[in-house]
């Protein structure tokens, strides 16, 4: 919208020469007074060894540089160079997008690495970098998630928002954030981006990929009825069960709007290893992505089996990327268009390259809206008067060391208007 997010201004650095400095004491104490904030001692000391030193903080800005002169010390004694300096305006808003700088302004993550080129080219001055992000859209996502981590206590969050025609992404958000204009060193893993880097296991989101690769295989219809449902099946000795007790009997729809474990499973048997591995490798779920960021994860290697077959139906054992998972929601809702996840904003769009057919997209839309809409439906939580969304809620255990624990991921992912999908919304 034509709001800068990143940008270059001048400051200034301040060199001293002490050995023109006539009356060292009045120079300390003129420079106190107009710059308190220095550290004075560490400016005698340095004036004590009769050496070259740059004054204090490293960036003055015009006013301070004018303060400077003030003091009426001369070019003598006075060294004033100016350099660029990058700055953000927007502060945190941006920062897993953004990424951050160098001392001497070189891109060392996000947009900034991954475009260093383009934007240190001088051919370039008068074309900025034009992202598709919307500082609005991203400061509301932000401020709810923010809100979010009241409520839950959450140890992080995440969300993105992208068309789902164009790929163009309006807001992408990862807590926590930190300030750009900082230039702080960031190891903690908690500052993960998590829509790009975070590799997860995603849970019952993955239930929408088991309906709609049995639709596009026409093994089944969205009213075939699964009779004498279990509650709980094994697998290599392990036990799978309901999140909850379910009808004996469900239809492949309700099978989705009441997220049935079991029902997955007894859907995906149909479809069959081949057909379904096949299905979600066309939705580009396994392999590392290519996008604007070099902060990007490769999702976890596996061996397909009976087993696995079983547990990928409900979104265990397999791993992708929340930016992957969204990219697949946008097949899905667009129609089954393959698209390409961008944060710039596009000049042209690609040809169209289909992976699934209309109609499969339009029922898996009219699926997802009553998992919303109807009563049973496990995210009726998103249903708003006036409002067409539809969606599907996951939850997955963390595994850690190898071992899954009583910890959780939780995943809402929708898709609005459902009557003919603009946008994908994951958090």
């Amino acid at each position: 919208n034509g709001n800068i997010l990143a940008r270059n201004i001048i400051v200034y650095r301040a060199g001293i020469r002490p050995q023109f400095i006539k009356d060292k004491e009045k120079f300390l104490i003129n420079l106190r007074l107009k710059f308190p904030e220095i550290d004075f001692k560490e400016v005698k000391n340095k004036l004590d060894k009769n050496k070259f030193f740059y004054l204090g903080k490293k960036r003055f800005s015009e006013e301070e540089k004018d303060k400077l002169w003030s003091l009426g010390l001369g070019n003598k004694v006075l060294n004033i160079e100016d350099q660029q300096y990058r700055l953000y305006p927007q502060k945190s808003l941006f920062s897993h997008v953004l990424g951050q700088t160098d001392g001497d302004n070189i891109g060392i993550s996000g947009i900034e690495k991954y475009y260093n080129k383009n934007l240190k080219n001088k051919d370039q001055d008068n074309f900025p970098l034009v992202m598709s992000l919307d500082s609005n859209l991203q400061y509301l996502i932000r401020e709810e998630l923010v809100k979010s981590k009241k409520i839950f206590n959450t140890i992080g969050s995440a969300a993105l928002l992208m068309n789902v025609n164009n790929g163009e992404i309006l807001s992408l958000v990862s807590l926590p954030d930190y300030d750009l204009n900082k230039r702080l060193s960031i190891t903690d893993p908690s500052y993960t981006n998590k829509i790009t880097k975070g590799v997860y296991e995603l849970g019952s989101v993955f239930k929408t990929f088991t309906l709609a690769a049995a639709l596009e295989n026409k093994v089944i219809q969205t009213d075939t009825i699964f009779k004498n449902l279990e509650n709980k099946v094994s697998c290599a000795g392990r036990e799978i069960r309901e999140h909850d007790k379910l009808p004996k009997n469900l239809s492949a729809e309700q099978i989705l709007i009441r997220s049935s474990n079991i029902g997955a499973i007894r859907i995906v048997q149909k479809v069959g290893l081949e057909k379904y591995k096949n299905f979600l490798n066309s939705l580009d779920l396994f392999e590392k992505i290519n996008f604007d960021l070099e902060e990007v994860g490769k999702p976890l290697q596996f061996k397909w089996g009976k087993c696995k077959l079983a547990t990928s139906s409900f979104g265990h054992g397999v791993t992708t990327t929340p930016l992957q998972l969204a990219k697949a929601y946008a097949i899905l809702g667009n129609g089954g268009n393959k698209i390409y996840p961008t944060l710039l904003k596009k000049n042209h769009e690609k040809e169209k390259e289909k992976v699934l057919s209309s109609e499969t997209s339009s029922k898996i839309n009219l699926m997802l809206r009553k998992v919303v809409a109807n009563k049973e439906g496990t995210a009726n939580f998103a249903n708003i008067d006036g409002y067409d969304i539809g969606g599907k809620t996951g939850t997955a255990l963390k595994s850690i060391d190898g071992v899954y624990s009583n910890k959780k991921i939780n995943t809402f992912i929708s898709l609005f208007p459902t009557s003919r999908p603009e946008y994908v919304l994951l958090v």
